[in-house]
């Protein structure tokens, strides 16, 4: 009988024993799995190659890697501009609208650079084989003051035309309705995002050019709510250095690049690869911001804006987090 009540008094302590340590390990847990769960918005304007920063983020991890639960959220330029101002969103991958707001006044600033130039090409109608042609016709554009319709503008005026003077701009919405539009003859050139250019010529029509073989600066980034930085630092480096790995991982892993751009894009293969190699290069390695390029920005931004005051790089971003996420990530910035 003794024997019996030690063993039964043994097993009462060991199922003691066994709960306190379970109690113990769910509160180191904790911790973890709070971090794990920190959920953020960032929106995009398309699921195209130039947000492809995006997408591989998502697809590949690297935002569960930095402990984040990333909601990525396609949406218009000039409302996601509004809700980054808000707070209802967390971040922002356009640049130039950003850099606009923060002149305009919104407490908004960009922070990390992910594509070093745009990958938008001129896409026109047959019987147009140069941008000089396009004198009084009419372009194509997403919408009015979004990072496409001023690379556009850039780029026709390179070609000597003054496209405020001297074209009709009509906002048509995302690539296909533009596509749609140059099929029906109701633009006689479109401003079009990869991989819709290769589309566009499969229908026939022309490449004329494209932006980042005539000039560098920021086009993709990181914009976000100036009181996010202020309260959330953490957050935010963290979100740059998911941003950063997946730029390394699509200069490095061609195949996986396209096949993320083939599933998020929904694109075919071909096209996908079309894309992926006629523009990888332009994805920053490190994220950071060219000084030159940003001040490009925002001399086109303030000409827009008629703003004549004179404006310090400081008042449209913040660059101090983006070089400390380099730091931890290992890498030498720019």
């Amino acid at each position: 009988m003794e024997t019996q009540r030690l063993a039964r008094e043994e097993r009462r302590i060991l199922r003691q024993i066994s709960l306190a340590l379970l109690v113990i390990f769910s509160f180191l847990e904790v911790p973890q799995k709070l971090h794990a769960s920190e959920k953020i918005r960032l929106t995009v304007s398309n699921l195209n190659m130039s947000f492809l920063t995006a997408g591989v983020a998502l697809r590949r991890g690297f935002f569960k890697d930095e402990g984040l639960d990333a909601e990525v959220i396609r949406m218009r330029v000039p409302v996601m501009i509004t809700a980054l101002s808000t707070g209802d969103i967390d971040y922002t991958m356009v640049f130039g609208s950003v850099v606009r707001a923060a002149l305009r006044g919104l407490p908004v600033k960009v922070v990390a650079s992910f594509l070093d130039g745009s990958a938008h090409a001129l896409i026109a109608r047959p019987e147009f084989k140069s941008v000089r042609e396009l004198g009084g016709r009419t372009l194509g554009i997403e919408s009015h003051g979004a990072s496409s319709d001023v690379v556009a503008r850039l780029m026709i005026k390179h070609f000597g035309i003054d496209p405020e003077k001297e074209m009709k701009i009509v906002a048509l919405g995302g690539d296909q309705a533009r596509l749609a539009a140059l099929k029906e003859g109701l633009v006689d050139v479109a401003v079009i995002s990869p991989p819709a250019d290769a589309e566009g010529k499969r229908m026939g029509f022309n490449v004329l050019s494209r932006a980042y073989e005539l000039f560098k600066f920021p086009f993709v980034g990181l914009g976000v709510n100036a009181k996010t930085i202020q309260e959330r630092p953490d957050q935010v480096k963290r979100t740059l250095k998911a941003l950063i790995k997946a730029n390394r991982y699509i200069r490095q892993n061609r195949e996986g690049a396209i096949q993320v751009l083939t599933e998020w894009a929904r694109v075919e293969p071909d096209l996908a690869t079309v894309t992926y190699d006629s523009t990888w290069k332009v994805f920053s390695p490190d994220g950071s911001v060219p000084e030159d390029g940003l001040r490009l920005v925002v001399e086109q931004a303030k000409k827009e804006l008629r703003i004549t005051r004179e404006v310090s790089l400081g008042d449209v971003s913040a660059v101090t987090l983006v070089r400390d996420a380099q730091r931890e990530l290992g890498i030498q910035g720019r």
